[in-house]
């Protein structure tokens, strides 16, 4: 596509990138709203970024950041935009974001519910950040103290592969109650 395509052709990656946005149905990042955009249609970056800041200059979607990152949502306008420019869409489009959102964005979505990551704090200190995210909100994290970075990438990478077994065990034992042997209440 060329930057001085017709603009029928500009206009069709817009509304792609608003039906999108309307049959997700929830806040995405940008890299994730490109990967849906490019399983359906070749689009440059550059110019897919473009179409996002037209948009939101048009107020048909707006960005925020939201605990994780800086993410998309489709406006009230955009819809009422969509509703009367979707005819422009060609339905073998529609019928391919309707297939995508099945497989690629379920998978967008399962890679970012589990996230790990360790920040140094010396050449031996290291903090480890282990999250769940889900609808963009992070619904647990956990903080842990790593004595050198092998054992920082060893937590991370225990997270990233054993979280739901984990995370269960974790809130189990928060909830559980705690005997405790040998104190005595004094009243």
């Amino acid at each position: 596509m060329k930057l001085d395509a017709d603009s029928e052709t500009l206009a069709e990656n817009k509304i792609l990138i608003l039906y999108l946005l309307s049959v997700i149905n929830k806040p995405i990042n940008n890299d994730g709203l490109y990967r849906l955009v490019l399983s359906i249609q070749d689009m440059n970056y550059f110019y897919f970024q473009q179409f996002l800041l037209d948009l939101e200059s048009n107020k048909y979607i707006v960005s925020y950041k939201n605990e994780t990152e800086e993410v998309y949502e489709l406006t009230e306008s955009g819809k009422n935009t969509l509703d009367l420019t979707i005819d422009v869409l060609p339905g073998i489009i529609k019928l391919k974001v309707d297939e995508t959102i099945k497989g690629e964005f379920k998978e967008i979505q399962n890679e970012n519910a589990i996230r790990a990551e360790f920040i140094p704090l010396s050449e031996k200190e290291f903090i480890v950040k282990c999250k769940i995210i889900e609808n963009n909100i992070v619904t647990f994290e956990i903080q842990a103290f790593a004595t050198s970075r092998e054992q920082a990438i060893k937590i991370v990478q225990n997270w990233e592969k054993n979280s739901w077994s984990i995370y269960p065990n974790v809130l189990r034992m928060l909830n559980e109650e705690i005997e405790e042997e040998g104190i005595e209440e004094n009243g």
